[in-house]
């Protein structure tokens, strides 16, 4: 990317470019759609059923109904009337520090911003990250994922002697806003297991983390291992590489229920046959040119690259991540982990800002910071 004044960028923050900017297939498809017939999403169009066959393709076969909005903050907020209606219950899990996004419904439901504005809600629950680093169980911990499973577990024991119900433990997949984090392999199942006992559901917020981003697998929740399948999957930013549309999948048995109460659910433009075409063309890329591989291919090779420095600069604490989703925790010192806020904030500052003169070669390496913890997106 350039500015005005001719220096070059190289994005490594943009988590919705997800096959680059202005990326010629991608412009083509909207275009030629532009051109055509639009039915309206009060009919179907051989888009939005091709669509969503190719989206049945990259998720487990029971993840089989398709809702098709035009944000993620939209996704989430069906997700959760889904998740209540399904089990006629209200309360939601959440993990400390999340975001999922700025409805007032979602807003409630996100640590991350409800602290700083009316506060915790009756019916909002949170529970640790599960972060084996610098959280309550770290990497030396005997069971560390029975041992996060179980801060879930005894939140809806303690919300059900206050006689509430748990409808929904809503996560997302690896905690971006969190810090970046890569939750143990079987926690999300473990998890799951109490809260469907208690009557719940599991929801998946795959918006910024889904789509072939973590190389090994196209979902993030496929990380878990794969006997753990979520009852609902929320996705957006990437799946349209900008162009604003979203999905929430889910299961038959949750769809009828939430049919069954005579209002119907509908969106204006969600599904419209210009979004569908992009959805399409951008799946279409990631598979012609394999973006998924080299999502793994070009992680393992900046993991490798940030782990040699960790050995060189105790300032590092933790380098983490799978493919293109990457943290880097700064310390003070090894033994205590203490964040080192300042530092951070100063890397943020120098890195935020380049020469007056441009050069042939300048590029802008940006990343984003929570707390001490920084993140990439490339």
């Amino acid at each position: 990317m350039y500015d005005e004044n001719g220096r070059q960028y190289l994005d490594c923050i943009n988590n919705v470019a997800h096959v680059g900017h202005c990326h010629p297939d991608i412009v083509k498809a909207a275009h030629e759609q532009n051109q055509l017939l639009n039915t309206n999403s009060r009919y179907l169009h051989d888009n939005l059923v091709d669509y969503a066959e190719r989206l049945s393709k990259t998720l487990p076969a029971k993840l089989c109904v398709f809702y098709f909005l035009n944000s993620g903050s939209e996704a989430n907020d069906l997700a959760l009337r889904l998740a209540r209606q399904y089990t006629k219950h209200e309360d939601v899990i959440v993990l400390d520090h999340a975001y999922h996004g700025h409805l007032t419904t979602l807003i409630d439901i996100s640590p991350y911003k409800f602290r700083n504005l009316e506060g915790q809600k009756e019916w909002v629950h949170v529970a640790p990250v599960p972060d084996t680093y610098r959280g309550v169980y770290r990497e030396d911990h005997e069971d560390s994922v029975t041992a996060y499973a179980n801060e879930v577990k005894n939140i809806i024991e303690q919300a059900h002697r206050r006689g509430r119900k748990i409808a929904a433990f809503f996560v997302e997949s690896l905690p971006s806003v969190g810090g970046q984090i890569i939750p143990p392999a079987g926690y999300f199942q473990k998890a799951a297991e109490h809260v469907h006992k208690a009557g719940g559901v599991f929801i998946a917020d795959e918006i910024q983390v889904g789509f072939g981003r973590v190389g090994k697998h196209f979902w993030a929740f496929q990380l878990q291992g794969e006997d753990f399948i979520p009852d609902i999957v929320t996705m957006g930013k990437p799946i349209g590489n900008g162009h604003p549309i979203a999905c929430v999948a889910t299961t038959k048995e949750i769809a009828e229920a939430f049919a069954a109460t005579g209002v119907e659910y509908f969106n204006t433009f969600g599904g419209n046959p210009v979004s569908c075409a992009i959805g399409l063309a951008v799946l279409d890329v990631i598979e012609k040119e394999q973006l998924q591989a080299h999502a793994l291919e070009v992680g393992n090779f900046l993991m490798k690259l940030l782990k040699e420095q960790k050995t060189k600069h105790p300032i590092i604490g933790d380098v983490r991540g799978s493919g293109l989703f990457i943290g880097v925790d700064l310390i003070k010192d090894q033994a205590e982990r203490t964040p080192a806020t300042a530092e951070a904030e100063l890397l943020i500052t120098r890195y935020g800002k380049r020469t007056p003169e441009p050069t042939e070669n300048t590029h802008l390496f940006y990343l984003s910071r929570f707390q001490t913890t920084f993140k990439i997106y490339c």
